[in-house]
């Protein structure tokens, strides 16, 4: 019974680390923070993704090439916008650096797998181009399956302590 006293005790003790989702090791991360984090990763791999394609395509490189690129600036961009918030916060380089891989290295793969898989699969999509409605409507559908499926990941990875719950004590 001590554990429980102990428990009651400390959600009691740290309402604001509650507000944000109370992730504390316990597992008991929100939705709606694990939803934010996967929003913040789905942007960065979203600009990197569409950029990817861009080059790509207008390099006239062929699916493969264009597809790795894409994949390549998704995490680029993924990491960098966790590495500006870290550095604002006044971490060094070397450990912003650190964060953002330890932060977003699971949730962008399991991002770009979703994404580039649907895009790979679907019939049709990898020969689209840039000025298809086919192109944007397969890559929203894309990353709206990489973001449904990577919300319960984050969750869990902030639940234990990891992925972006390391980097949300940059945020105060």
């Amino acid at each position: 019974m001590q554990h429980d006293t102990d428990h009651t005790h400390h959600e009691h003790g740290h309402e604001h680390s509650h507000e944000h989702g109370g992730h504390d090791g316990l597992g008991t991360v929100s939705w709606s923070m694990a939803a934010q984090a996967t929003l913040h990763c789905l942007t960065g791999c979203a600009i990197g993704e569409v950029l990817g394609m861009v080059i790509g395509t207008a390099l006239g490189w062929g699916n493969v090439e264009t597809m790795i690129l894409a994949i390549v600036l998704a995490f680029l961009f993924g990491y960098s916008f966790t590495l500006r918030g870290v550095l604002k916060a006044g971490v060094g380089f070397k450990a912003a650096v650190r964060v953002a891989l330890a932060a977003d290295t699971l949730s962008i793969a399991v991002m770009e797998l979703i994404d580039n898989g649907v895009i790979a699969f679907w019939p049709g999509a990898m020969d689209a181009h840039l000025a298809d409605v086919k192109f944007w409507l397969v890559l929203a559908i894309a990353l709206a399956a990489a973001f449904v499926i990577t919300v319960p990941v984050n969750k869990w990875m902030i639940g234990r302590g990891k992925g972006h719950a390391v980097v949300h004590q940059y945020h105060h």
